[in-house]
């Protein structure tokens, strides 16, 4: 969860790590450091919090060089302090390296080497450790060795050495004060991409750190290393094997991932949705046959009517979008459908029949449960799909096909667009599964209809942004909320709490209205306000009859609704949020826009870091 940049070329390395490290802010922001090697030594910079004080630090002592690595942390294995940031240094401080993921054997390889020799830890990383070790393998096999090619090729060695002995992930990167113009870099588990310039290499967890800088990029699998240098680089596996490697062309520039002229990337990304959910759809919706077209799922019409169930996995809002999406599919196509926990799921012995098929939801295509989750699907014969938004990533490579969400880079930490992707590409499954079995054309049609209609009124509802402005902020004083919601809407009474919990900070729970009463109730009180999302549909007066129990109990009542719905509510509900009339399978997108700008604005109007949350990271790729 981490961010990694490395540099190798014919400019100063300081300039580059840190715009590369800005860029990446939002993957850990604990802590920050480079290290660049300057002569025959390497210069290090670190400290705790964020890139603004590695930058204060590094305009008040520049560190000079042309290659280095450099790395924004999210604290696993000890405290956020200058001391445990990265990068880290072995027994001789000429080996800095710096690490993404987790070494859970790191007690015992540490005990081992202080048996074994003199060590000297000055952190309580896991990633302290792994340089130890490293830079103790590279010594011992370095000794009288004066060709500076050979030298090369043993660190390499070295590093391949140290990671067979290591149980756990990585990404990692390294230089070593003796070897010039030289970085060496690793995965297992952590996404780690090669980016190709002119004279001039890069290395970083993510390729968005360095688009402003090439578009040429590698993404390395697991068990790759690679030795990177200003006008070559060279990839082979763990047990040494050479690779052959294909260079991709990163789809968008570094002007998609500026803010622009909002204040922050959440509030733009939520106002990127009428874009991003017409992308999802685009060219995958047939008016003349009146279905959906998804050929990346890699499936004949015939494996498709033979699918007698769905199993959806996937973590935090993947898993809500997964929900809406077990409700529509089952709506749809009649097909049994059930959501899974990906860090539950890898982990106990699901019952599945030979006709299931599992789709694996992540945003980023690394989520490390959501990984493993494919994996152990894969492993036991399902085949297993994956739904993500980079097609370059980990999940997007390794499952049987899938779709691609194209929603465009997202950076803010609470995920937006890419929700909203996701529920309409499970609405799109739905749709070609339905087509397939007993929906009708007309059906089909109406489906189709109400989601061409969605951007204009997700453009609509983007409009009402001050007036849910003006009802987050009459509730700043508000200790926590509790969201509810019935059918479809359930799942996004789930993410709206998620949302609120993640940027305000503040105790936030969903449930489905019916569960009021079956304790829930016992919360209910003036200073816990509960939001309803309640559009005028089937399920309205049972819902009406479960704000009325809260409103007796002189629970605040904030509702989410149409303007139909609002007509009756008018006097019940404290505050309305008015959402536009839509049909019942795309009334989730529309449903959620309203409540991902309450939490917007209610953090905003709490002073909270609504990019950078505390304690979370963008992409969770260690468990």
């Amino acid at each position: 969860m981490c961010g990694i940049v490395g540099y190798v070329g014919r400019a100063e390395a300081g300039p580059i790590l840190l715009d590369g490290l800005r860029r990446l802010e939002y993957r850990g922001y604990d802590s920050a450091g480079v290290a660049i090697v300057d002569g025959d030594h390497v210069e290090t910079r670190k400290c705790a919090g964020r890139i603004a004080g590695l930058s204060k630090l590094m305009a008040e002592d520049p560190a000079a060089g042309t290659y280095g690595i450099s790395h924004t942390r999210w604290a696993t294995h000890g405290k956020p302090t200058d001391q445990n940031a990265h990068p880290h240094f072995d027994e001789s401080g000429k080996l800095a390296l710096v690490h993404n993921g987790v070494i859970e054997n790191y007690a015992q390889i540490r005990e081992t080497l202080l048996q074994e020799s003199e060590h000297h830890f000055k952190s309580e990383t896991d990633t302290e450790v792994l340089a130890h070790l490293v830079g103790k393998i590279y010594d011992d096999s370095a000794k009288g060795v004066t060709d500076p090619r050979r030298h090369k090729a043993l660190l390499v060695e070295a590093l391949r050495s140290a990671l067979q002995q290591v149980i756990g992930t990585y990404g990692i990167a390294m230089v070593h004060a003796d070897i010039p113009d030289f970085i060496v870099g690793a995965r297992r588990g952590s996404p780690l991409v090669l980016g190709v310039g002119k004279d001039e290499n890069f290395l970083a967890s993510d390729v968005s750190a360095i688009v402003a800088y090439t578009r040429d990029a590698v993404y390395l699998n697991d068990f790759d290393l690679v030795a990177v240098e200003r006008d070559k680089f060279e990839i082979s596996s763990l047990a040494g094997e050479r690779g052959n490697h294909s260079i991709s062309k990163v789809e968008f520039t570094a002007e998609d991932i500026k803010k622009g002229d909002y204040p922050h990337y959440m509030l733009k990304e939520i106002f990127e949705q009428p874009g991003s959910v017409c992308d999802a759809m685009r060219g995958r919706l047939s008016l003349e046959e009146c279905t959906a077209k998804l050929g990346g799922l890699n499936m004949t019409p015939a494996q498709l009517r033979d699918v007698g169930r769905i199993v959806l996995t996937g973590c935090g809002t993947a898993l809500h979008a997964g929900m809406v999406g077990e409700y529509l599919i089952e709506q749809l196509a009649q097909v049994p459908t059930e959501v899974e926990y990906a860090s539950e799921f890898r982990h106990r012995n699901t019952p599945m029949t030979r006709d299931t098929l599992v789709f694996a939801i992540s945003q980023s295509g690394e989520t490390a449960d959501t990984l493993g989750a494919l994996r152990e699907s894969q492993r036991k014969g399902y085949r297993t799909l994956g739904v993500c938004n980079n097609v370059a990533s980990t999940i997007a490579r390794e499952s049987d096909g899938g779709v691609y969400m194209h929603a465009g880079p997202e950076i803010g930490v609470a995920a937006t667009k890419s929700f909203t992707s996701q529920v309409v590409i499970l609405t799109l499954i739905g749709l070609l599964l339905g087509r397939m079995r007993h929906l009708s054309t007309a059906e089909g049609t109406c489906i189709i209809e109400a989601l061409e209609a969605l951007p204009e009124k997700i453009e609509q509802l983007l409009k009402t942004s001050d007036q849910i402005k003006a009802v987050a902020q009459k509730y700043v004083d508000a200790t926590g909320m509790l969201f509810f919601g019935r059918q479809l809407n359930f799942p996004i009474a789930l993410e709206a709490a998620l949302k609120l919990k993640e940027i305000t900070y503040l105790y936030a729970e969903g449930h489905p209205s019916a569960e009021l009463k079956h304790g829930v109730i016992a919360l209910v009180k003036p200073e816990l306000p509960s939001v309803f999302i309640v559009p005028d549909d089937a399920v309205f007066s049972k819902n009406l009859n479960n704000i009325e129990q809260v409103r007796a109990r002189k629970g605040p009542i904030i509702a989410v609704t149409t303007e139909s719905g609002a007509a009756k509510l008018k006097g019940i509900a404290d505050d309305l949020i008015l959402v536009p009339d839509a049909d019942d399978a795309v009334m989730p997108v529309l449903t959620v826009i309203p409540l991902q700008l309450f939490a917007y604005h209610l953090a905003v109007a709490l002073g909270r870091d609504v990019d950078k949350p505390r304690n979370l990271a963008k992409s969770v790729t260690v468990e």
